[in-house]
């Protein structure tokens, strides 16, 4: 098979989307995705990150996969984890503390970094409204975080989500509790509860 037609086929394999990185791990030069690119059979959408002409564009993916440390947190995580109706206005990501944000900044993502054990405490793995895994935090993380004073969340926002949260039959209240301790939120964390439990 051709490199041109591998990579078309490894993009409808995913959804419709090919990064540079996955041409390159699979032995085939990246000079092939601009070749694709300029002749039609896939658009760039981002640095490293091209679709078949077809397929609908997932700013979630296109995100991570330009931002491999990003983790998409706050607001974003909660749209993902289906805790709020809406639609970020821009996207929210986590960076380790060491991380340079100038790039995501200047593409518009709201920025956030922490620390190890911290950046990294509650990542998974969950679907865009695309069909595709990017890496968020966990549904307890996202609702400490959203409790933390620096993080001037919509009070709105945030009591939706927690009353969704509280109704659902996933809910891990120990996990929840754990994580309020750790980042300093029990106080808040237990007006909420209270209130819906």
């Amino acid at each position: 098979m051709a490199c041109s037609e591998e990579i078309v086929k490894m993009a409808k394999e995913n959804n419709g989307i090919v990064t540079a990185s996955m041409v390159s791990d699979a032995g085939i030069s990246r000079g092939n995705l601009k070749y694709l690119a300029d002749k039609g059979k896939l658009e760039k959408v981002s640095r490293g990150v091209y679709v078949l002409p077809e397929s609908w564009e997932d700013e979630f993916i296109n995100a991570q996969s330009r931002y491999k440390k990003g983790i998409f947190s706050l607001e974003t995580a909660l749209f993902l984890h289906d805790l709020t109706d809406r639609t970020p206005n821009k996207l929210s990501m986590t960076f380790p503390s060491t991380y340079n944000l100038t790039s995501p900044k200047n593409n518009g993502i709201c920025c956030n970094s922490s620390k190890e054990p911290l950046y990294s405490l509650g990542i998974t793995e969950v679907e865009t409204p695309g069909g595709n895994m990017v890496r968020a935090y966990n549904v307890e993380r996202t609702l400490c975080d959203l409790l933390k004073p620096r993080n001037e969340s919509d009070i709105q926002m945030v009591t939706e989500a927690f009353k969704r949260y509280t109704s659902g039959n996933s809910k891990n209240i120990p996990l929840l509790s754990e994580y309020a301790k750790t980042f300093k939120v029990d106080d808040k964390l237990r007006s909420y509860l209270e209130v819906l439990l």
